[in-house]
């Protein structure tokens, strides 16, 4: 990877309420990447403390703060608004998750296919709760009948993105400002022609004893994720009549 391709392509991190685990997870992206920024949403846990200290030393880390914690979507937001000068944006989550020796990897997919998101096909292991992996077969599944192509996964947030683009789906859309900005961002990318490459990548889930955070709940999110894919639904049956057939990239393509 050349200099210029860290000039263009960056790290994006949002973070709200991630604890120890934070830390660790933005010394893990530098160590392979050497633009990280992190947005932190509203937190209120002091996570962000330690950021303050290490970007003395490390100049290509940049923390943004947002006042109020508004989701996952509105910290990616704010960080694309900010970001402006970069063509490419690989986000990842906070909390140790995503695996940070990956990051090169996707940035050079992401180079060898400008155009292209690079979506991250998790791998798991026996630390997977068996309700989260049913309940990503069922959006995995209205994921590809409304965008008619093969994403290995709907929910994984471990991706490269075209940052125009990206910035541009998510500045028309009422929604994508919670945890289903993960989803709806590849079902519009898709319709307006945004090629999807699927990367194979390993993720592990931590207990909470393990320093694992989670802001998931189950009852309250999956009825929201439901009521989402009701409405891309929809929305993919009125554009039903003008559709092209799209050709998806085989992740072949950066073999």
């Amino acid at each position: 990877m050349t200099a210029r391709d860290t000039e263009t392509h960056l790290v994006l991190i949002p973070s709200y309420n991630t604890g120890q685990a934070l830390l660790p997870t933005v010394t893990q992206a530098l160590r392979h990447w050497p633009i990280v920024w992190v947005v932190i949403d509203g937190s209120t846990d002091g996570s962000d403390a330690q950021l303050t200290t290490l970007s003395q030393t490390e100049p290509g880390l940049r923390i943004i703060r947002r006042a109020r914690n508004a989701g996952k979507g509105a910290a990616v937001l704010t960080g694309l608004d900010a970001a402006q000068n970069f063509s490419h944006v690989l986000i990842m989550d906070a909390d140790g998750q995503h695996p940070a020796f990956a990051i090169p990897d996707f940035m050079l997919a992401s180079k060898q296919n400008r155009r292209a998101m690079i979506l991250g096909a998790p791998q798991f292991d026996s630390s997977a709760p068996r309700i989260r992996v049913i309940w990503r077969k069922i959006s995995n599944f209205l994921t590809r009948l409304e965008t008619s192509r093969e994403i290995a996964d709907s929910l994984f947030g471990f991706r490269v993105y075209p940052l125009t683009e990206l910035r541009s789906v998510m500045q028309a859309a009422r929604h994508m400002r919670g945890f289903d900005f993960d989803t709806e961002a590849i079902v519009r990318l898709s319709w307006r022609g945004t090629p999807a490459i699927n990367r194979p990548v390993p993720v592990r889930y931590f207990r909470k004893d393990q320093g694992g955070v989670s802001h998931f709940r189950y009852a309250r999110d999956n009825f929201l994720l439901a009521a989402m894919h009701a409405r891309l639904l929809a929305t993919a049956i009125t554009r039903l009549p003008r559709a092209k057939p799209l050709k998806p990239l085989s992740h072949r393509a950066v073999d």
